[in-house]
């Protein structure tokens, strides 16, 4: 057996200000040219554990345990620091770190500088940062933007991209390092087919390469099935490990929350003494499907030859929606799946008039919104975005779920915003700050938002982003809740399985256009 490239045991890492440990009793040891998957369920500690792992958490808490690098590309071919917890203990220098062990987070966009105007910037930042010389800085910035599908894209602004364009970038940031260890928290998360099959094929290119590849996520798709060794937490704490097909027989993995993916549920193989995990959206909607062409007066959402377009770069327009027509009635789930940069997430801005069309209307409830402000639009629609973090603003859950609901319910505000968060599971937590809460945790959030104020319209953009097997069944009894009191639902989403499942119609936006699947 050779030497780990990283080899870490963590006795315990406990938050400021917490009592119990965030995790413990862990030992990862990583060998070069491997594939290490580290499953779990929202809360599980996986996230942690890759800060920890990554350097980015070793002053927001007590550490017990020991972290090793060793290889040809460490200093003096090693490095092991101990922590005792104490003020005695190592700092870990980030800078330093970084240069050995490469981190991309589960909110992709934390990676990016956001001082570049344009995606080869974006890529050339830390090249420059480490003093690489010109040509081969353009030579390594078009070999990685080749590799992650970003060469046309290069001289785009980051702020402009989708995203699945967003994380891809995020990706290809860090692999332009040449880290020892690459980890990589949810890398599919938000991903087109396109773009999912780019970052498969580029780390199994990474892992022949020699690169000690960690995948963190709640998901057992194809990176779990490809891996060499396997870690299931729950709780903080190993419940299970070893080969994928060991895994897949546990009672850990079953038991954890983590989303087994349906190519994993046909070909897993369980045995007699292990059940098999549920699928993550449970039965197909198709008998409830609405005709192609429905088209009805009483529709809550209707847009009528909605066309809007972007200014480029290079002067001109870029077309993103182009005469788009679609109409959802009361208690009807309409889902639009497509590519990344496509235009999905702008379309749903101009349910709730964050944008307006260029030519084209958009009505709700059969009235124009045209002329109206946000404020105003938003009494009849509910808009959950992408990133939930950029619409929690305040100290608590439950003043967050609660902001303006006096004006709508008066002395009842209080009563709806508690009964929100329990139908999202955050009761329990109504006090802490939003910030304190997983990825997870935050989308659900954002989702109680939403569901306290009872629109009649609601826009959902990439609602099972993050989510485990127990969040997404929150959100599927919210949706059945909602649309069994009328509410009109339009679903954004990447993963067509989850499209199929929920919805009565799923539309395809490529080309600026809608089209029926």
């Amino acid at each position: 057996m050779t030497t780990p490239v990283l080899d870490a045991r963590i006795e315990s890492f406990t938050f400021h200000g917490e009592t119990a440990p965030a995790v413990h009793g862990i030992g990862l040891a990583v060998q070069a040219g491997t594939l290490t998957s580290v499953l779990g369920g929202a809360g599980s500690g996986k996230s942690t554990l890759g800060r920890l792992l990554a350097g980015w958490l070793r002053s927001d808490g007590q550490l017990r345990g020991r972290l090793s690098l060793s290889g040809d590309g460490i200093p003096n071919g090693a490095q092991r620091l101990d922590f005792a917890g104490t003020e005695d203990d190592p700092r870990i220098s980030p800078a330093a770190w970084s240069r050995q062990v490469g981190y991309v987070p589960q909110d992709a966009a934390a990676m990016l500088s956001r001082i570049r105007s344009t995606v080869a910037e974006e890529l050339a930042f830390g090249l420059e940062n480490r003093g690489m010389d010109r040509d081969n800085m353009h030579r390594r910035v078009a070999d990685v933007a080749a590799q992650t599908g970003l060469s046309p894209l290069l001289d785009r602004d980051p702020g402009s991209l989708s995203g699945g364009e967003l994380r891809r970038l995020a990706i290809a940031c860090c692999v332009i390092l040449d880290p020892v260890v690459l980890m990589l928290d949810d890398p599919l998360s938000s991903l087109d087919a396109e773009g999912a099959e780019l970052i498969l094929d580029l780390i199994t290119g990474l892992v022949s390469k020699g690169t000690a590849v960690v995948h963190l996520g709640q998901v057992a798709g194809r990176l779990f099935s490809q891996a060499t060794h396997c870690l299931v937490l729950d709780g903080g704490s190993v419940t299970a490990q070893g080969m994928p097909a060991e895994v897949l027989l546990s009672g850990g993995l079953a038991e954890s929350g983590v989303v087994v993916s349906s190519e994993e549920l046909h070909h897993g193989h369980y045995g007699p003494e292990a059940a098999a995990p549920e699928p993550a959206y449970g039965s197909p909607a198709g008998a409830n499907r609405v005709s192609p062409g429905a088209r009805t007066e009483a529709s809550s959402l209707s847009f009528r030859n909605v066309t809007y377009s972007l200014p480029i770069a290079q002067g001109g327009q870029r077309a993103v929606l182009t005469e788009v027509d679609l109409d959802v009635g009361p208690g009807q789930i309409v889902a639009i799946t497509g590519p990344n940069g496509a235009g999905k997430s702008t379309l749903l801005r101009h349910v709730n008039g964050l944008l307006h069309p260029d030519r084209g209307e958009v009505l709700v409830g059969g009235a124009p919104i045209r002329g109206k402000s946000t404020g105003a639009i938003a009494a009849d629609v509910g808009l959950l975005f992408q990133h939930p973090r950029d619409q929690l603003f305040e100290r608590t859950l439950l003043r967050e779920v609660g902001f303006g609901l006096d004006r709508l319910f008066g002395a009842e505000a209080e009563v709806r915003a508690i009964q929100a968060l329990e139908d999202v599971g955050l009761a329990n937590v109504a006090s802490a700050h939003p910030h304190d809460l997983p990825a997870s945790g935050q989308r659900l959030l954002a989702l109680a938002t939403v569901l306290a104020r009872q629109p009649a319209v609601i826009a959902l953009d990439e609602p099972t982003v993050g989510l485990d097997r127990h969040g997404i069944a929150r959100l599927q009894t919210a949706l059945d809740t909602v649309t069994l009191r009328g509410a009109a639902v339009l679903v954004v989403t990447h993963d067509l399985a989850y499209a199929r499942t929920v919805s009565q119609r799923v539309l395809r936006l490529r080309g600026g256009r809608l089209h029926e699947l």
